[in-house]
């Protein structure tokens, strides 16, 4: 039994339910059994019986009571102790915080110390690698001075060496002369001054003829001081981003002034006629035997130098026994030629006499003189030549005859002359003073591989169509009736877009190219801010007609226009599917109109399959015109516009062969006039060929009136009075010798690929003499069959190619034989190793036409000619050859290697291993085109090798072949090793030209490219900006494109524009005329320009036009440039005012009006009112590009300075929230964009005191500006910019303080 003890707690009083009295519960041990058998013991039992004793119920309850008083008691127990626990970890937590907090501000000092330290060590770190750098560059400069001294030294000695052994050789001659007792003349012991010349001894240089009225005066040009360099404009879409004062003249004005520029003058030497050097020799009979020796000994090496330059020599003279019979011959070779040369002695001839007062007195001014007097004691002057020279002398007011006085043997004269002539040739024909021949060879090469980057152009055929179409412009039109063609055409170009091509349509001879180069040239003058793309296609298989060419070439003129040329395919296909991209993108970039125009395009070989982008939609600004021959229009094109040529009319018909007739002073009777009248009535007979050459043939004094009449009468189109002109011209000969030549000339220049030179035709035909020639040329030039073009004879039209062919070749099947003579001939000069562009040219082609694959492949095999056709840019030309050929790109590259291997076996000397890296070097350049660059790779390094080798390390020609290097690296995608050949070329070229030079240009685009391609926008903007300076200044120095002699002289064509009255025109070109003076520089002419053309607009369109507002903000610019800045606010306010009143809200030259007014009100401190115009700057900026474009967040961005700068912190946080979202989204997140708008919300946050958000803005701009790589220039402001105007805010200082 148990007992209840453990129900009560001790000390506890228990009341008796059964009325008992209670008493206090005692402690008493008692044994307590398991609760378990309690439990059991009375399971056991079973259920209680009624009146069983209560005593077992009981204990049980009190057993549950006592164990819970324990485990209670227990739970307070430890309840206290964990209490008292927490007490004292609360207590030790208290003391630890105040050790922590001790310890955290000294682990703040020891940070703070460790940043400083750290600083001093980065400091220190950079120091030294400065010092590391610097001591580096000492280094390589020192060795550069050394190897420079070397070869300074060496050349200085083998100068002394030459002196000394030339003096040598005059002291011994001198002792000869004197053991002779022969007296030597001395100029100063002389008494005579007729002529006031210097007499030059045998073996001396002469120089400008001195003396009194010959004297030398300054030039206009060596008294002109243009102080400033060129400066251009700052756009926001614009390919070019140029930085300077002329950032504030507008972009349309810029634009209309380049635009008129690029109208005035070619890319081509105009010293030369026909692109040969044209010596003309007058003598006497007294002075034959120094020309013979010239020509015999010197005139070679002159034609050598001349060739390997690209360009033709001959010598020009007349004997005295048949000068007479070549009166109009002679004039016009003296107006044609390059250099007249007199050489006298004592007598001279009347006819002499004639040839010297037209090149000499008459026109002194028209080439360069050189006159060679043969002195003789024994013979003086006669009457008539001191006369003659008296006149000569008065003549030459500025002294540019040069005078070669000669009293020594007739070898020593021919020496002086030839001498004299090289030095005219070089320094003021060709441009190239100051070096030899190799080194011009080199030098031209280099120049024209600079002026063109990586794009390779060949001049000739430039040349060939600007002298088309001047050759054109030149003929008469007025009695054609043409102006009312041109009217239509201005009418049809100016339909709005867009507008199909127009088609110019007509039949053979009917004027259709005359038509075009009138209607260019009236419009070049009329709308100077239009660009013009023109190309005449010659006979059908000549290189004017090969469609990849033609494409080429007006891509590259469009280019030239926007300053950049490269990124420019080689590969015919891409050429061809590139053009309509590179005209849709840069006509957006082009302000005027952009005309392109295509004579004869139905001669172009598969005219309707390459010319596909003219089915295409244009862009806006793009017009299209075309000729074709009315028969052989492709039928696809005929849905064009058309303006179609009618046939003369007859009033027409009577004024042309009127007007031939009075050039000869020649009138017909009436009854001839009735026959020509009867005659000319049909559409065959009408056309403006046929009347042309009908009136010139008649009027050829050559042959009888009547005969001729009757005989052209009978001829019912063109090509059979081509056949009468023909057979009149060969009856008219003296023998049938002269008759066989003419006819050989004829089918030589027929079946020829571009036609025969001069010089050719001499020396296919030995027993020919040049005036029978000139006389031949001269006579079938009037009779409109050949011409000369580019120095190439060549037919004037097709139908005169037609009737030679149809007459003289049996119409083409005896072609092959006249083939065979130009294959011939052009072997002999392969022979001689003297390949020029002509072999080039003609032979591979002649190969081709005679269906002789060998002896093809033989010739491209020889790597002279391939060298000379790829590096003029005949890339698809050499293509088709070797796929006629049946060879891929594969094996042609290992035939070229084996012929290389085979040729660098027989180089030994410098000059043929220079010669062998070039040849690497094209090969190199010729496989990367062709999509092979790991086998362009080999020749190129080989290439690398020779010349470093052969040359000096730092010599520019290892620039180059680290260039083209380069260039296939990035073709192969290895940007790396891209980057660093080409900063290798750029330095190499700064170090040897200087940093202001076109090869460092190209270096530095080459770089821009690679960056672009990499999206390192940035960084390519910048080189491509400094690219662009230096092209800039050094086009200007060269003369040609911005030059200021192309400004000076676009400019006085202009003033005499403004002589008329008042009209929108006339204030139009004044405005240009003060745009382009102010590119010289000349701000006081530019003020009295631009003033006069805002007043003539006030007067003419009313003060509130937008033309008066362009004046304003042109006048505002220049008073900008003079700091007179209260004067330009005032300017910029009122083109402000008129143009928000006369423009669309979101007009662009609101915007620029806007941008620049802001830019000068921030200048002179009034933030206060540059902030609503950026502010409304932004809002059109919105309208233009939309919320996310890069050019919003510009705008924001300069805004936002604008209120730090005000203190309006935190009108300022939202912009920078906002524009730094738009050029993560627009731009990416590592742009450095991203990083400027990061670093200028960490200023302001720290401004703000926000330091920890301000740090980790700071740490991510860091880490973009750490992620950039390392830049060859400075800094520039983002492309993406539209304004140019974006700031960025350095570091946490105040920002009013900063710098921007």
């Amino acid at each position: 039994m148990g007992t209840a003890s453990s129900l009560v707690s001790p000390g506890e009083v228990i009341e008796d339910g059964y009325g008992g009295e209670g008493g206090e519960a005692c402690e008493i041990p008692v044994e307590v059994k398991p609760k378990a058998r309690l439990l059991r013991s009375s399971f056991r039992r079973g259920p209680r019986a009624i009146g069983a004793s209560f005593k077992s119920t009981g204990s049980v309850d009190l057993e549950y009571a006592a164990e819970y008083e324990r485990l209670r008691k227990e739970y307070d127990i430890f309840r206290v102790s964990k209490n008292n626990e927490i007490a004292s970890m609360q207590k030790k937590e208290a003391k630890l915080d105040e050790e922590n907090k001790r310890l955290r501000a000294e682990l703040q000092a020891l940070q703070k110390t460790y940043q400083k330290i750290l600083r001093e060590k980065e400091s220190a770190l950079e120091a030294k690698y400065q010092a590391m750098e610097r001591a580096s560059t000492f280094e390589h400069d020192r060795d550069k001075v050394k190897r420079q001294f070397k070869i300074f030294r060496e050349t200085k000695e083998k100068e002394i060496q030459d002196l000394l052994r030339a003096k040598r050789d005059l002291e011994a001659k001198l002792q000869q002369l004197q053991a002779q007792g022969i007296q030597v003349y001395d100029p100063n012991d002389s008494d005579s001054d007729d002529n006031q010349t210097t007499v030059t001894a045998a073996g001396t240089q002469c120089e400008y003829w001195t003396g009194g009225v010959l004297g030398s005066e300054p030039s206009m040009g060596s008294m002109m001081h243009l102080q400033q360099t060129f400066r251009g404009p700052e756009f926001a879409h614009s390919l070019i981003d140029v930085e300077g004062p002329f950032a504030n003249v507008s972009r349309d004005d810029w634009d209309a002034a380049v635009a008129s520029l690029l109208q005035v003058s070619p890319h081509v030497p105009q010293a030369l006629w026909s692109n040969t050097v044209r010596c003309y020799f007058i003598f006497t009979q007294e002075t034959k035997d120094e020309l013979d020796i010239f020509i015999k000994k010197h005139s070679p090496k002159l034609r050598k130098m001349c060739e390997s330059l690209g360009h033709f020599y001959l010598n020009v003279f007349f004997l005295e026994n048949t000068a007479g019979s070549y009166v109009a011959q002679r004039k016009q070779e003296i107006e044609r030629s390059s250099v007249c040369v007199l050489l006298l002695k004592s007598n001279i001839t009347s006819a002499a006499a004639d040839d010297c007062e037209e090149a000499f007195v008459k026109n002194p001014e028209g080439h360069p003189l050189v006159l060679y007097l043969r002195a003789d004691k024994d013979q003086k002057l006669t009457t008539t030549s001191r006369q003659l020279l008296e006149r000569i002398n008065a003549a030459d007011k500025t002294g540019k005859i040069k005078v070669v006085e000669h009293c020594g043997s007739v070898e020593d004269g021919a020496k002086l002359i030839y001498d004299q002539l090289e030095r005219v040739i070089k320094q003021e024909l060709l441009a190239l003073e100051g070096a030899d021949e190799d080194s011009k060879d080199y030098g031209q090469e280099e120049g024209r591989e600079e002026d063109s980057g990586d794009v390779l152009w060949d001049l000739h055929d430039e040349q060939e169509q600007i002298e088309s179409y001047q050759q054109a412009c030149s003929c008469s039109t007025s009695q054609l009736g043409f102006q009312k063609y041109i009217d239509r055409l201005n009418d049809m170009i100016a339909a709005p877009p867009p507008t199909p091509p127009l088609l110019v349509s007509g039949g053979p001879g009917s004027g259709k190219s005359l038509l075009l180069s009138k209607w260019i040239e009236v419009q070049q003058k009329q709308s100077p801010n239009t660009l013009f793309l023109y190309h005449f296609v010659g006979c059908p298989l000549s290189t004017s007609s090969e469609p990849v060419l033609i494409i080429k070439r007006l891509t590259v003129k469009l280019l030239q226009h926007f300053w950049s040329i490269s990124g420019l395919s080689m590969e015919p296909s891409k050429i061809l599917e590139e053009f309509p991209r590179w005209l849709e993108r840069l006509s957006a970039r082009h302000q005027g109109n952009i005309i392109i125009i295509i004579d004869s395009i139905d001669q172009i070989q598969h005219a309707e399959r390459h010319m596909k982008w003219l089915i295409d939609p244009l862009p806006v600004n793009v017009r299209v015109v075309v000729s074709v021959n009315v028969e052989t229009c492709p039928q696809a094109w005929r849905l064009w516009p058309t303006l179609h040529l009618d046939p003369l009319s007859p009033k027409e018909v009577k004024s042309v062969v009127n007007a031939e007739c009075q050039s000869v002073e020649l009138k017909l009777s009436k009854e001839q006039e009735k026959k020509l009248e009867r005659h000319c009535r049909s559409g065959s007979t009408c056309n403006a060929l046929y009347v042309t050459l009908l009136a010139r043939v008649i009027t050829s004094l050559c042959w009888p009136l009547e005969k001729s009449l009757d005989q052209c009468l009978e001829c019912q189109d063109t090509m059979s009075l081509y056949w009468v002109a023909l057979k009149l011209t060969l009856n008219s000969l003296r023998s049938d010798r002269e008759r066989h030549i003419l006819k050989e000339i004829l089918c030589l220049a027929c079946v020829s690929h571009n036609g025969v030179s001069e010089s050719e035709v001499l020396d296919i035909f030995p027993e020919l003499e040049l005036p029978l020639l000139s006389s031949l040329l001269f006579q079938l030039k009037n009779l409109c069959i050949l011409t000369l073009r580019c120095g190439l004879i060549r037919f004037q039209h097709l139908q005169a190619w037609e009737a030679v062919r149809s007459e003289f070749l049996c119409g083409g099947n005896n072609t092959a034989i006249y083939r065979e003579k130009l294959i011939h001939y052009f072997n002999q000069q392969l022979s001689q190793d003297h390949v020029t562009w002509r072999v080039a040219d003609e032979l591979p082609w002649l190969f081709q036409q005679q269906e002789d694959k060998t002896k093809l492949q033989i010739s491209l095999l020889n790597l002279f000619v391939s060298q000379n056709l790829y590096k003029r840019g005949h890339f698809s030309e050499l293509l088709v050859y070797w796929q006629y050929v049946g060879k891929d790109k594969s094996s042609m590259a290992n035939e070229y290697f084996d012929s290389l291997k085979h040729y660098e076996k027989s180089c030994e000397s410098d000059d043929s291993m220079t010669k062998l890296a070039n040849l690497y070097e094209t090969l190199g350049r010729f496989l990367k085109d062709l999509g092979l660059p790991s086998q362009a790779v080999a020749p190129l390094q080989r290439s690398l090798e020779i010349r470093e080798t052969a040359l000096d390390p730092d010599h520019p020609s290892v620039a180059r072949s680290l260039h083209q290097l380069a260039g296939v690296y990035v073709q192969w995608k290895k940007y790396g090793n891209a980057e660093q050949l080409y900063k290798q070329a750029l330095e190499i070229n700064e170090n040897a030209y200087g940093a202001e030079h076109a090869s460092v240009a190209r270096e530095l685009e080459s770089l821009a490219m690679l960056y672009q391609k990499q999206n390192k926008y940035e960084q390519a903007e910048r080189l491509r900006k400094r690219s662009v300076k230096i092209r800039q200044k050094t086009a200007r120095q060269k003369g040609h494109m911005y030059g200021f002699t192309l400004l000076r002289r676009r400019a006085l064509q202009l003033e005499e524009l403004t002589l008329g009255k008042d009209s929108t025109d006339c204030a139009k070109t004044l405005n240009e005329l003060g745009v382009l003076y102010y590119l010289q520089n000349n701000l006081d002419a530019a003020k009295i320009f631009l003033t006069r053309s805002l007043e003539m607009r006030q007067r003419v369109l009313g003060p509130e036009h937008p033309d008066c507002a362009q004046s304003l903000n042109n006048l505002a610019a220049l008073h900008t440039e003079r700091r007179e800045y209260e004067t330009a606010e005032d300017m910029y306010e009122r083109a402000l005012d008129i143009r928000k009143r006369a423009l669309s809200p979101d007009h662009p030259s609101l915007a620029y009006t806007l941008k620049h007014l802001a830019m000068l009100y921030k200048r002179r401190g009034k933030l206060e009112k540059a902030v609503p115009l950026y502010e409304l700057s932004l809002d059109i900026r919105e309208k233009s590009f939309g919320p996310k474009h890069p050019s919003v967040a510009t705008a924001l961005v300069n805004l936002a300075v604008i209120y730090c700068q005000l203190k309006k912190h935190s009108d300022a946080l939202p912009l920078y929230e906002r524009a730094l979202k738009v050029y993560e989204d627009s731009l990416g997140r590592s742009h450095p964009r991203v990083g400027e708008t990061l670093k200028n919300l960490a200023v302001l946050s720290y401004e703000e005191g926000d330091y920890e958000k301000a740090a980790e803005l700071y740490k991510r701009a860091m880490e973009i500006k750490e992620s950039e790589p390392s830049l060859v220039c400075g800094q520039a402001p983002s492309r993406h910019s539209s304004s140019g105007d974006t700031f960025s805010l350095k570091g946490p200082v105040p920002l009013p303080q900063v710098s921007r």
